[in-house]
């Protein structure tokens, strides 16, 4: 839910881990001559590993533009469509990571082996098992066997993006071939696969170049109608084929959308390299800095530190945005001005996640599309305790760092105490814009904080760390929400999700949708 897809980011790996050997407590000033000179000169494999994925993704960038125009759908048939984005893909994966790109294809062949021999009724739990083992396997050997703490070469971040389509992919075609139409959400719906893929449709739909290094994940009805060629159309019927009155005749360009994000790829990698080593996160951990830097400045310095690492993940994902948008895939309807919207598979909102005034508002707009995943197999799904089960899946799907489960098992309990400030206290400050006004900027302080004090485990990775950390503010966050918890009163969520108006956010938990149909299904 906080990281994902290639979370551990190997073009500034290496910014990462200078600062992690850099001595906590001394700040260093910026240079961009010296920054640019890490980033090209930096050694042996972590070097290898930053040009496999620059120029791959660079590369994937232009054979996107070249698939769009020259693949056509109304020019080639979806089968070389679908073979040209698949070898690519595996061409791609092989490039950056060698034969571990081979665990690619036996978690997607094990699991199609068992979409095929288990049977409709079943195999979305059996697939969910397999896949999510596969992945953690692979997590726990990377992790404790072969270089614990090192970012270069993740060969499971790919993975962890195949693992999400695996899933998502199972349960719609569990929800098209075993449910009753009465029975389904709908979302579910809409999602929903009405027949078994072919193995080309289905290697395609997990391995093709445009995601394969850095997602995101996406529905496979939206992946095929976008190889078939039925993506615009559909959106245009959407529209009754009509915006401003004008008839769309021709597919919506992507070209002013792909530059924007490239602009902001650049912007970010830039305020990244600008920053990431003038506020160190361990610093936050250092005996000198907590014995004389002030609670505020401590407070103030936290936002900060944290800060500085979310341009990365700005970075990777909106160039993957980029690329699938310039494949011709993301085309999400017009805006009313008539423009095309190019968002439908984009992962965060940035100016949303910055100014958030609440948790769940936050992670609403980051990691769209893993939230979504979670939403849609877990959350929805899940009988006994949606939340907790739900930050479980997040945790284990992350990864192997004891880290990660300590931000999550924090995010259970800082959700579940915004949830009861939100019900409890947000009423009180819509009487006028004034009250509205002071309520968002106190929230908004209070959500960044919150954040930063939840994450800090996410970036130290480790147990004894992430104690120091806590310890050193007297686990105030903790005590904070569990003590809201206990006093506020929430009402439980059938009743929520029955009596509440489904556009009201204080209803709606954490990284779902707006649509408050909560279909329990097995």
């Amino acid at each position: 839910m906080l990281g994902g897809g290639y979370q551990d980011l190997v073009i500034v790996s290496d910014m990462t881990e200078t600062s992690r050997n850099t001595k906590p407590g001394r700040t260093q000033t910026f240079n961009p001559m010296n920054a640019v000179h890490e980033l090209v000169h930096c050694g042996g494999r972590h070097r290898q590993a930053m040009v496999n994925f620059v120029v791959c993704q660079l590369f994937a960038l232009l054979t996107a533009f070249w698939f769009r125009l020259y693949l056509h759908p109304s020019k080639t048939s979806p089968f070389v469509r679908h073979v040209v984005a698949t070898l690519l893909g595996f061409y791609f994966a092989l490039f950056c990571f060698g034969w571990y790109a081979l665990h690619f294809l036996v978690q997607s062949g094990i699991t199609y082996g068992i979409m095929i021999l288990a049977g409709v009724e079943h195999m979305h739990k059996y697939c969910l098992v397999v896949a999510l083992g596969y992945l953690s396997i692979c997590q726990i050997t990377r992790v404790y066997v072969f270089d614990y703490g090192m970012y270069s070469a993740d060969f499971t971040g790919p993975m962890m993006v195949i693992t999400q389509k695996i899933t998502s992919l199972a349960f719609e075609i569990h929800d098209g071939m075993a449910r009753k139409e009465e029975q389904l959400s709908p979302s579910q719906k809409i999602l929903a696969v009405r027949r078994m893929p072919s193995l080309l449709e289905y290697l395609s739909y997990n391995c093709n170049f445009m995601g394969i290094l850095a997602g995101p994940t996406c529905s496979y009805n939206d992946y095929i109608a976008f190889i078939e060629g039925r993506s615009y159309h559909a959106k245009h019927l959407q529209n009754n084929g009509k915006v401003n009155g004008t008839h769309k005749q021709s597919d919506p360009s992507p070209k002013v959308d792909v530059i924007q994000k490239l602009c902001v790829c650049m912007l970010s990698l830039l305020v990244f390299l600008s920053v990431c080593k003038v506020f160190p996160v361990e610093r936050n951990i250092d005996d000198d800095f907590v014995a004389t830097t002030p609670f505020y400045g401590q407070v103030i310095y936290l936002y900060l530190s944290m800060l500085t690492t979310r341009p990365k993940y700005y970075f990777v994902w909106t160039l993957a945005d980029a690329i699938n948008n310039a494949a011709g895939f993301g085309f999400n309807g017009y805006n009313k001005d008539g423009s095309p919207r190019w968002d439908l598979i984009s992962n965060l909102r940035i100016m949303d996640i910055e100014f958030a005034t609440s948790f769940k508002m936050f992670l609403d707009n980051w990691n769209i599309q893993t939230a979504l995943w979670l939403k849609r197999v877990c959350y929805e799904r899940c009988p006994f305790k949606p939340t907790a089960a739900t930050f479980l899946l997040s945790a284990m799907w992350h990864g192997a760092y004891p880290g990660y489960y300590l931000t999550f098992v924090t995010g259970i309990l800082v959700t579940l105490a915004a949830r009861a400030v939100r019900h409890n206290v947000r009423p009180y400050f819509l009487g006028s814009a004034t009250h509205k006004l002071v309520y968002d900027v106190i929230t908004w302080a209070g959500t960044q904080i919150a954040i930063c004090y939840t994450v800090v485990p996410f970036v130290l990775l480790s147990v004894a760390p992430s104690l120091n950390f806590y310890r050193s503010w007297y686990f105030i966050g903790h005590i904070s929400c569990l003590l809201l918890v206990v006093a506020l009163p929430v009402k439980p969520r059938h009743l929520r999700t029955n009596n509440a108006p489904s556009n009201d956010p204080a209803q709606l938990p954490p990284s779902t949708a707006d649509d408050s149909s909560q279909e329990k299904t097995s």
